[in-house]
């Protein structure tokens, strides 16, 4: 098998440079270690593209990175548009956020279509493809128009909503169905998978049976797999961190206060708003926790060129300025708010000297954050998770303290909860959560999936599906569309 993995972003393997988000840092142990083939944005467009642009490939561990321009006339469309602007909110549950055009949408099926002709360079009878993400929804169908017959695989890292939020996105129809193109639809968790379901049942009348559904494009597994972090490698990562100058000034700063992290991208799925308002209560709650916690919250800008981005950053600091200014003193600010990314290494070592991390998305596929912060931890004085009940980790996670982010007083209670928690309780929990994490990895996520990729495509997709026989299949599944 030569596989090849397809997403938006992908990462470069240098130890001092920020991280560009929770999908490429979970694919690059794999890349590195499985001698895949990464295929990504270059970050760059150009108005003289054809099927070969990529600009470079170069070594990536045993793998290697394929970096692409992509189509200057349509990339704004297909990312700060589509992709962004109505596949993103709606994913999150926020299809009041939805604005997408005709135009926006055109051009994402054109960004997916050029990059299904460019990955032809690496098409052999024994690749295998593996795309992920909502920015490549259709990227399976446009691949089987050009007769690639390979396993397809897809991975959605976002969480999949309920029916009647994606149908506010226009064309979803269009959509969902070029996604059973695909011979297997990956999930973080077992409730997308179910929303998933209802739709295809509501909209397609097409029934998914033991994780199988039939239509006229073949056959489609669909199933859930909780993607992992590297667990080990990040916990030997975080205990080195210690020495390095960023967490040394950190650790010198508390003066023996605690602190408290999060570390989120400016988005508004993540809940920093709320975050913000559970300290402000925090300290009103419990005044005898001034001066004695802070929280630092490191806030990556992201998307700035939309608007709902844009007035969120705007809200963010006029919070963040009227919190510390109502509590603050002259030698200690309640929240600490960093708009900059940091390396791997160097959060690692922020996590470790954090005795709370706090992570409260309104709705998230899974975030990792919540499980390099665990696995960051000292086994022998480990800190408290306070994790949000609506993101993917919650399933596992169990032992965190689990928290209602639209509830501000009940994270602000249960924030001073972790503060005073004792040592044999939070070595207990994070134990449970330890565990889980092992038996979840990075490595064993991706393992899972290529091994049901591979029995999917070969057990049921059929090879060659003509005219006559998609009727019939359609007509034995139900009424699918047209």
């Amino acid at each position: 098998m030569d596989l090849v993995v397809v997403s938006n972003r992908v990462a470069r393997a240098k130890a001092n440079e920020p991280m560009t988000g929770g999908l490429a840092a979970a694919l690059l142990p794999i890349v590195e270690k499985s001698g895949a083939i990464w295929v990504g944005s270059s970050g760059k467009v150009s108005s003289t593209l054809n099927k070969d642009s990529f600009i470079e490939v170069e070594p990536l561990g045993k793998g290697a990175l394929a970096l692409m321009d992509l189509p200057a006339a349509h990339y704004g469309g297909y990312y700060e548009g589509f992709a962004n602007s109505a596949l993103w909110p709606a994913v999150h549950s926020r299809p009041d956020l939805i604005r997408v055009s005709q135009g926006d949408y055109q051009s994402y099926r054109e960004v997916n279509a050029f990059v299904a002709r460019a990955l032809m360079r690496f098409h052999k009878l024994t690749t295998t493809f593996w795309v992920q993400d909502y920015h490549f929804l259709p990227l399976g169908a446009e691949l089987r128009k050009l007769d690639v017959t390979n396993p397809l695989g897809f991975f959605l890292h976002t969480p999949w909503p309920a029916r009647m939020v994606i149908a506010g996105v226009p064309h979803h129809r269009e959509l969902v169905e070029a996604m059973l193109s695909y011979d297997l639809i990956g999930f973080q968790t077992e409730e997308d998978c179910e929303n998933f379901a209802r739709y295809l049942k509501m909209d397609f009348g097409l029934e998914v049976n033991d994780g199988v559904v039939m239509s006229r494009a073949g056959i489609t597994r669909v199933a859930a797999f909780p993607i992992g972090i590297d667990v080990e490698s990040f916990a030997a990562m975080a205990q080195r961190a210690v020495t390095n100058p960023s967490v040394s000034r950190l650790r010198k700063s508390l003066g023996g206060e605690r602190l408290a992290i999060g570390v989120d991208r400016v988005d508004y799925s993540k809940g920093l708003v709320n975050r913000i308002s559970a300290f402000d209560r925090l300290f009103e709650m419990e005044p005898s926790l001034k001066r004695s916690v802070s929280l630092l919250q490191i806030a990556t800008p992201s998307r700035g060129s939309i608007e709902a981005y844009g007035h969120l950053q705007d809200e963010l600091a006029k919070q963040v300025t009227d919190v510390n200014g109502r509590h603050g003193e002259v030698d200690w600010t309640p929240i600490r708010y960093i708009s900059k990314g940091y390396s791997q290494a160097v959060l690692g070592g922020f996590y470790r000297t954090a005795q709370v991390g706090v992570v409260t998305p309104l709705q998230d596929g899974m975030n990792l954050v919540a499980k390099e912060y665990v696995a960051a931890q000292n086994p022998a004085d480990p800190g408290v998770l306070v994790l949000s009940k609506f993101a993917g980790a919650a399933n596992e996670l169990e032992t965190a303290l689990l928290v209602n982010p639209h509830d501000i007083d009940g994270m602000a209670r249960t924030i001073a909860m972790a503060l005073t928690m004792p040592v044999p309780e939070r070595r207990m929990r994070w134990e449970k959560m330890m565990t889980k994490l092992r038996a979840g990895t990075i490595h064993r996520w991706f393992a899972d999936f290529v091994e049901a990729l591979e029995e999917a495509h070969a057990a049921t997709r059929p090879p060659d599906l003509t005219a006559s026989a998609a009727r019939s299949l359609r007509t034995a599944s139900g009424a699918f569309l047209h």
